[in-house]
């Protein structure tokens, strides 16, 4: 079976009203709030070097900002202004998803803008300006009559610019909640579905060659002014903001939001959830690819109503304790701590997907490698690879700690491509995951942690806070609860990775239940 033949085609076309109605609904808000902003000062700035030249730094500053990072940084820096607004005034907003990725995109899109538009409007023959107060214009008649349409070629080729910039940086927005057309590119990268992949990158390129000639045809029916180029462009706008209403119509004000990390297990879990919330005639979708801060916050602020979470996560990244307790105790007090904050932990689903250091099997039994200590008298003339947020984990840090390591190298990379470099020698020792059927499928071996630094990851449910009376909800997550042991989630996990129809997280989340409902 060819790629182009694949019937995961049709699955992704089946997402595509909702995840390109989001997307262009986002950037057409992002591109609108931009050229509010930008226009203005480039007019009032244009004659003025100093404010002009501080002015066009700050936006070339904001261009050097990696555009996943300058969409993160607005998440945190929003909820800080939700608490002081609900403190301070009584009211609150949310912080997740459609918002800081607006005014995140919306500082990408400033730069050509501005540039253009004093370059335009600076570009004008003096001549033609004195002519126009020669008969008799003032200076807005000037700008207005004069000014504007001769700078006008400039500013569009600035405007399209930013226009095609701020819809391929949307792209990024799904780890802090945006549905968009990167949903296609997250979900495909973590679950190796390069259809989806192509999807999503075919899908923002069209969208934003389609956005570009419009602007151009609305350009040229300006220049030219010709009624039929400048409807036609504006009908053709019309159209892609009409798309944006896709999404919302027909859906429910009660769905449930199920959220899910960067990982393929955890798209498995959401798509679950999501099923078995359906199957109790409970409305939901999935919100996937959110970053491990970013869920537990939008879980806290509702803007999420469930997902699956690791008890060693919790422990470590959101309670910040660095001793390691029992199982039973641990979850105990996580318990505890969580509902101090409204948050339910509703149960343990009965598997634990903790961090490992994992290497091939045939190289550790060589070394005479069985434990994270043995691995410490070479870790100096080895490398080590861990996903995007390892290194920075305090877990990292107490291996560290308890055992002394240094590696020679540290490498940063999507998860399952961690699984075939360690395999294929590209680097010696990965951070792998305990339930990860790839451990099996290479032949690896997760090496023991005899001084506990790393603490119990049992995989659990937690509800938000609004959620917490919710018996309904509840009823339908229950028959989940202690029914998926560690085999059964690796094989699951191991299904996921294939590369076939049989391989996307709904299909693999339908045999899971299956598997679960018939024990």
């Amino acid at each position: 079976m060819s790629l182009f033949t694949d019937p995961r085609w049709g699955e992704a076309l089946s997402h595509l009203p909702d995840y390109l109605g989001n997307h262009v609904r986002v950037s057409l808000a992002a591109l609108a709030l931009g050229l509010i902003a930008s226009l203005p000062l480039a007019l009032l700035t244009r004659n003025h070097p100093a404010p002009r030249g501080i002015l066009l730094a700050l936006a070339s500053i904001v261009q050097t900002v990696p555009g996943l990072a300058l969409l993160a940084l607005f998440y945190p820096l929003l909820l800080l202004l939700a608490s002081v607004t609900l403190a301070w005034f009584g009211f609150s907003f949310s912080a997740f998803g459609f918002l800081p990725a607006v005014l995140a995109l919306a500082l990408y899109s400033m730069l050509p803008v501005l540039r253009n538009g004093i370059t335009g409007l600076n570009g004008i023959d003096p001549a033609l300006i004195e002519a126009a107060k020669g008969v008799g214009m003032t200076a807005r008649q000037s700008l207005v009559m004069v000014e504007l349409p001769l700078a006008l070629p400039v500013m569009m080729a600035g405007i399209r610019t930013a226009a095609v910039w701020v819809i391929g940086t949307a792209t990024l927005s799904t780890p802090i909640g945006q549905t968009s057309l990167g949903n296609y590119i997250f979900a495909g990268l973590q679950t190796q579905n390069w259809v989806f992949v192509l999807f999503g990158c075919l899908a923002s390129a069209l969208l934003a060659l389609a956005v570009d000639q419009l602007l151009g045809l609305l350009e040229t029916g300006l220049r030219q002014r010709s009624r039929m180029r400048t409807g036609l462009g504006a009908i053709g706008i019309a159209a892609l903001v009409a798309a944006t209403l896709v999404p919302t119509m027909g859906r429910s004000s009660q769905s449930y939001v199920v959220g899910a990390k960067t990982f393929t297990e955890q798209y498995v879990l959401s798509a679950l959830l999501r099923d078995r919330l359906q199957a109790a005639d409970l409305s939901a979708t999935a919100r996937s690819g959110l970053g491990s801060s970013v869920i537990f916050e939008a879980l806290k602020a509702g803007d999420i109503d469930l997902y699956v979470d690791y008890s060693g996560t919790l422990w470590a990244n959101q309670l910040h304790r660095t001793d390691i307790k029992p199982r039973a105790e641990l979850l105990a007090e996580l318990k505890t701590a969580l509902a101090k904050e409204n948050i339910t932990l509703l149960g343990e689903l009965g598997f634990e997907n903790a961090y490992a250091l994992v290497m091939p099997r045939k190289r550790a039994e060589a070394l005479g490698i069985r434990s994270i200590a043995d691995l410490a008298a070479h870790a100096s003339t080895m490398s080590i690879a861990g996903d995007y947020e390892f290194f920075s984990r305090p877990e990292w840090a107490a291996l560290q700690k308890a055992y002394g390591l240094s590696f020679r190298t540290q490498r940063q990379m999507q998860p399952d491509f961690m699984y075939a470099a360690v395999a294929s020698g590209e680097v010696d020792v990965i951070a792998g995951y305990t339930s990860d059927g790839l451990i099996a499928k290479y032949d690896l071996v997760a090496l023991d942690d005899p001084r506990h630094a790393i603490p119990p990851y049992d995989a659990i449910l937690l509800l938000a806070p609004m959620r917490a009376g919710d018996e309904r909800l509840q009823a339908a997550l229950r028959p989940l609860l202690g029914r998926i042991d560690i085999a059964t989630m690796r094989e699951a996990n191991l299904r996921a990775s294939g590369n076939d129809a049989n391989s996307s997280p709904d299909a693999v989340a339908k045999w899971l239940w299956e598997k679960v409902s018939n024990r």
